[in-house]
């Protein structure tokens, strides 16, 4: 091990954060400056310069001071060395606001990027019954919850669950969860919990017994049979399909919401209109059993 590298690897966990956002800045915007760490950190100039300075003498060449810009922008062979740059990843990082350790920063957007989500009703519980749940999820515990069901079964009456996931389906949160009541696990919208406590008894079941948990199965989907080509092999591109179809690894206990976030024609003979489903199902005699509410 060279002592540069070996210098990258004594790098302490607070200052790796800024060197992240130092690369995430410089290759998605493709400039960062001192005053954008600074402003990002919190830091003085010189601290920022700091950081600049320490990055160039971990990532040789990766950058390059542009008097153009008054900035570094990325050099020709610029390669991550402490972020992970992929888009999956940097995405929700820039439309949080966050500069990976620090944020949020309200209307002063620290990669300068305007991201824009679209205006869904709050469907969340109260600070105190998230914290409950939050808390019996952390310490292991048994959670005492009332719960307003949609379902025939008496709606805000006392339940035992033992939680172990939150969830986020892109349209709301739920808890997966064990009742003790049905005796096996579900998920519980946590807008519909009005009370929760979390109680000083330790769970008995968790996530590692929940088997629609643990077990993945993959959805095989296809552009809809009622596109045209063109739009069909727009899709399997959109998706990053490397053949005809678009294969999704899926934990069990979430196939249902993937099949409804995506829009998916579940129906036998794909009849579903091709332009409000633009995908099919064509694993459905596998899949049906673990997500049958989504199915039409």
């Amino acid at each position: 091990m060279n002592s540069r590298e070996k210098m990258r690897l004594d790098v302490k966990w607070a200052t790796r954060q800024r060197l992240q956002y130092i690369e995430v800045m410089a290759w998605y915007t493709g400039v960062v400056t001192r005053s954008d760490v600074a402003r990002a950190f919190g830091l003085s100039d010189p601290a920022a310069t700091k950081d600049l300075k320490l990055y160039s003498d971990l990532a040789p060449g990766n950058l390059v001071y542009n008097h153009g810009v008054f900035g570094f922008v990325p050099g020709e062979g610029f390669g991550a060395v402490f972020a992970d740059l992929a888009p999956a990843v940097v995405l929700p990082i820039i439309a949080a606001n966050l500069a990976v350790a620090n944020g949020p920063y309200g209307s002063e957007r620290v990669y300068g990027l305007a991201t824009a989500s679209l205006p869904l009703p709050i469907r969340l519980p109260s600070q105190q019954t998230l914290a409950q749940i939050t808390r019996a999820i952390h310490a292991g515990r048994k959670l005492r919850v009332n719960y307003r069901s949609l379902s025939s079964r008496e709606s805000g009456a006392a339940r035992v669950l033992e939680p172990h996931t939150l969830v986020n389906t892109g349209l709301r949160w739920h808890v997966r969860a064990y009742s003790e009541d049905t005796c096996d696990f579900r998920d519980f919208v946590l807008s519909r919990i009005v009370e929760a406590e979390c109680l000083d008894m330790p769970a008995e079941s968790g996530g590692q017994y929940d088997d629609d948990w643990v077990e993945w199965v993959s959805l095989r989907l296809a552009p809809h049979a009622g596109l045209d080509p063109a739009r069909r092999e727009s899709l399997l591109l959109d998706y990053g399909a490397s053949g005809d179809s678009i294969e999704v690894k899926v934990r069990r206990a979430l196939l249902g919401y993937v099949l409804q976030r995506l829009s998916v024609d579940t129906t036998p003979d794909h009849a579903l209109n091709p332009n409000a489903y633009q995908l099919m199902l064509l694993n459905r005699d596998e899949i049906e059993p673990f997500a049958a509410w989504a199915f039409s």
